[in-house]
């Protein structure tokens, strides 16, 4: 997104007197409504979620395989490693998104990506304690996602992933401080149930993109409903006013 003005050759504006100065602000120039000589150009990208999507159901069936036994306690290293690339992919999705003017999906991504590291590096370091710090980890993440859940359910997708997290996040968090089997089982189950609801959105965004068209049922409403079905005059409405045209956020 860029902005751009036309000025005279000495750098001041069409029809200025050179040296002119307003007599309130000696030592400023200050030009007239500049909107007529103002363009302000989008860049489409393709959407960034199935990719978000996508590694959210990944990343949760190896650490839910993990938690549920199905891979030995010795796998924890490996399991770490497999997860890292969690962090890159979906930091590069929540980057995307901030592009693609969507806040709340750049910062839903974002801050996943966030814990995906804090994961992969206590796993694979064993620091000591390493789960019940996990345990106070999840638990707060288990706040930002309640906080995230009660602004996204227009956008249905994002939302439904969130509300199958927030109990996995709960039980991660009492599992870690209380070391209790059935909780850690529990949230390796949740884990589960999160992969399958992700790799759905992922594949539902996916077929949506190609296709120009909403193939599997989504749930989209409110704004993001407008957001797809509604014309480039709804796109850009109030563009002035968002973040990168105007001057502070």
């Amino acid at each position: 997104m860029s902005t751009a003005s036309a000025t005279d050759g000495a750098g001041g504006v069409p029809g200025d007197a050179p040296g002119s100065l307003p007599d309130a602000l000696p030592g400023r120039r200050f030009e007239p409504d500049l909107r007529s000589m103002t363009r302000i150009n989008l860049r489409p990208i393709a959407s960034p979620m199935p990719l978000g999507f996508f590694t959210v159901a990944i990343a949760s069936v190896m650490t839910g395989c993990l938690q549920l036994g199905l891979l030995e306690a010795g796998a924890r290293t490996a399991v770490a490693l497999c997860v890292l690339p969690a962090f890159a992919l979906q930091f590069l999705v929540s980057v995307l998104a901030f592009g693609a003017r969507d806040v709340i999906a750049a910062t839903l991504m974002g801050v996943f990506a966030g814990s995906w590291l804090a994961y992969a590096l206590v796993m694979f370091s064993g620091a000591a304690d390493g789960l019940r710090v996990l345990g106070v980890f999840n638990l707060v993440f288990l706040c930002f996602g309640a906080l995230m859940a009660a602004v996204t359910r227009p956008k249905r997708a994002l939302w439904l992933v969130l509300v199958v997290s927030l109990p996995r996040w709960a039980a991660t968090g009492l599992s870690g401080l209380t070391g209790a089997e059935w909780l850690t089982r529990t949230s390796g189950a949740l884990g589960l149930l999160v992969a399958l609801v992700a790799m759905y959105a992922a594949f539902a965004l996916m077929l949506e993109d190609m296709r120009s068209e909403e193939v599997l049922p989504i749930g989209r409403s409110g704004p993001a409903h407008a957001a797809v079905e509604g014309d480039l005059t709804v796109q850009l409405r109030n563009l002035e006013r968002q973040a990168g045209v105007r001057r502070t956020l």
